[in-house]
């Protein structure tokens, strides 16, 4: 018999984050995987970030986490997208050379102390009076532990659908997991049916990319991790092309090969992606679609083509490839499939990833009816950090709306549930000013230091840069620009010239008015690091609404104070109508905030909770 403090199950981006972050705590872990050679795998896109993931991405860095670091490395192209919009939805995305990713994830995984890695396929979780106590593999070995996370992806009783032919395999034909999804809804875990899937794959060489947009990487961005001293690279382009009638005809004139339509699925896919076939039934007004033919490493020319994820026949796929513009010769090397997994219901989570009514036992990523490896890889973090505080004793970590995307992404799963694949995007976010990803490390390292994570470098450099941006505001604050400086620039951006000069917090308030203006009037600022600089120049334009923010974020604090027993029997609170009792017991909300945003609970139930708590003190 095998004994470890924690054991991971699954090697994805969540049971990567999970495992680092148990280990790097000083409990040795075990992370189980049915195939090493899927560490860090990335089965769709190959690419991190993106909108409202790349802030996921930064505050998993922040909490002192392993996917930034590493997509730095393996970075091929970066852009950072919508900057034409404020600041609160600029998002960061990386193209990544995926098989370096998981080169180097892997290395680093094996190189860490406390961690074993091992081979296996875990069939069941092993508890004694609903508390952790193990794990058993297929093989029949057992491994004792005090907690486990799960964190399976799309590998639950998974198959994969190509038009008629299916397979029951997990993602690009790695094996499945076959006998944990039954032990689980034995131990009385809610399970539902989700689905999604990924476009074809082509040879570079039979695409001709002068009919498509080419669109280049942006230079002087910055990382995702703040470890990351290098300048990421950009070494490879992507490109942009759209469907067009002909391309719809085919899908349509085809609808009943499709396995989404003719019903062969009936499990749940993902809204804000979805497949081919679905976007030209939904917006049948629509006469393109956007499609990007994106590389997926420096030592392959297979190229991803993001928008056209489909599971209709080989021969379809084929003709409705042929049928876009610049594509009309491509040579698929892999065919486009739609893969059907089990899952979790989330409602059975508690907020810190712990599933209820079982002790020692976590979960994260897709398994919690998520998508998107970002998703995985925050819900990872939380739910090893949580296990290691759960081994020490510890009050557990709750992460909040207001301090992350990561807590807006939890508490929208264990709080309202989803009826499909969950993606974070930044409406999510009704902080989303506040919680910007050029701040993440502001918001999340303190916290990632007290729990024991961040360690002295990261804590040591994280302290320079907050020491260099206070230097900043204060240089601002105390120059002061004469007329005859300043005019000339303030004349070209059509701002009104003060008479008798301007302070340079001022200057920057002024909303043309940008770091490379002040910069021109002041060259002594291009000293200081440009990315603190623009940092404290967003501070500053939105200090007004920020300030209304925090009265906000503060009311909503006060409700967070009043918590709920966690064993409370909502039948038994008087006042309270059907439906808010029934879906209060479902939830189990530990605060009143959380179960005022409990869907069917409104706010007359708020009330009746307050004088409950009052009388029962």
């Amino acid at each position: 018999m095998k004994e470890y403090d924690a054991i991971v199950v699954g090697g994805g981006h969540a049971g990567i984050e999970s495992a680092f972050a148990l280990a790097r705590k000083g409990h040795k872990t075990l992370l189980m995987s049915l195939t090493l050679n899927a560490l860090g795998f990335m089965p769709c896109n190959p690419n991190v970030g993106g909108t409202g993931k790349g802030h996921i991405v930064r505050e998993v860095d922040a909490l002192g986490g392993q996917m930034g670091y590493i997509a730095d490395k393996a970075t091929i192209q970066t852009r950072m997208l919508n900057l034409g919009n404020g600041a609160a939805v600029h998002s960061l995305r990386n193209q990544i050379d995926k098989n370096k990713y998981h080169r180097l994830m892997k290395h680093a995984i094996e190189r860490q102390e406390n961690l074993d890695v091992l081979e296996a396929e875990v069939s069941e979780v092993l508890t004694e009076n609903n508390v952790v106590c193990g794990v058993k593999t297929t093989l029949g070995d057992t491994y004792t532990c005090r907690a486990v996370v799960l964190t399976t992806g799309v590998y639950l009783d998974s198959r994969i659908i190509i038009g008629d032919y299916s397979e029951t395999c997990g993602p690009a034909g790695y094996r499945r997991s076959t006998f944990l999804s039954t032990n689980l809804k034995r131990m009385g875990l809610p399970m539902r049916r989700f689905k999604t899937g990924t476009p074809m794959r082509v040879l570079a060489s039979s695409v001709d990319f002068d009919k498509m947009v080419v669109q280049k990487g942006d230079e002087d961005i910055y990382s995702f991790s703040i470890m990351t001293e290098e300048k990421v690279r950009n070494v490879r382009d992507c490109y942009l092309t759209y469907t067009n009638p002909e391309t719809h005809k085919i899908i349509l004139d085809n609808l009943d090969r499709s396995p989404l339509y003719n019903g062969s699925i009936t499990s749940t896919g993902p809204r804000y992606c979805p497949s081919i076939e679905t976007k030209v039934v939904r917006f049948a007004d629509k006469d393109r679609h956007q499609i990007f033919v994106e590389p997926e490493g420096e030592d392959t020319d297979e190229m991803y083509i993001q928008g056209l994820s489909t599971s209709l026949p080989f021969d379809v796929q084929e003709r409705m490839l042929h049928s876009v513009v610049g594509l009309e010769h491509a040579k698929i090397m892999r065919y486009g499939y739609a893969i059907e997994y089990d899952c979790l219901d989330p409602l059975a989570l508690l907020p810190t990833l712990a599933v209820k009514n079982f002790s020692g036992l976590f979960t994260a990523g897709q398994i919690n009816g998520s998508s998107g490896y970002e998703e995985a890889a925050g819900q990872g973090i939380l739910a090893g950090i949580n296990a290691a505080l759960y081994l020490e004793g510890r009050e557990p970590l709750v992460l909040t709306r207001d301090n992350s995307y990561i807590g807006v992404m939890v508490d929208d799963l264990v709080t309202k549930g989803t009826e499909e694949p969950y993606r974070m995007m930044t409406s999510r976010a009704e902080y989303r000013l506040q919680l910007r990803q050029d701040n993440a490390d502001e918001r999340l390292t303190e916290i990632g230091r007290q729990i024991g994570l961040v360690d002295d470098e990261r804590y040591d450099r994280y302290c320079r840069m907050q020491e260099e941006k206070k230097l900043i505001r204060e240089k601002l604050k105390a120059v002061r620009y004469k007329k005859e400086q300043i005019v000339d620039v303030m004349e070209a951006k059509g701002e009104t010239v003060p008479p008798n000069g301007i302070g340079g917090e001022e200057f920057l308030k002024r909303t043309p008015l940008t770091v490379e203006d002040l910069i021109k009037v002041d060259p002594t600022f291009a000293e200081c690091d440009p990315f603190l600089l623009r940092r404290v120049e967003t501070e500053i334009k939105y200090e007004g609404y920020l300030v209304k923010l925090q009265r906000e974020i503060k009311e909503i604090q006060k409700m967070e104070r009043h918590k709920l027993p966690a064993d409370l029997d909502y039948t038994t609170v008087d006042g309270l109508r059907l439906e808010a009792r029934q879906r209060l017991n479902e939830v189990k909300p530990l605060s009143i905030a959380q179960a005022s945003r409990i869907s069917g609970v409104n706010p007359a139930d708020i009330v009746v909770l307050m004088i409950w708590l009052q009388k029962n003190k």
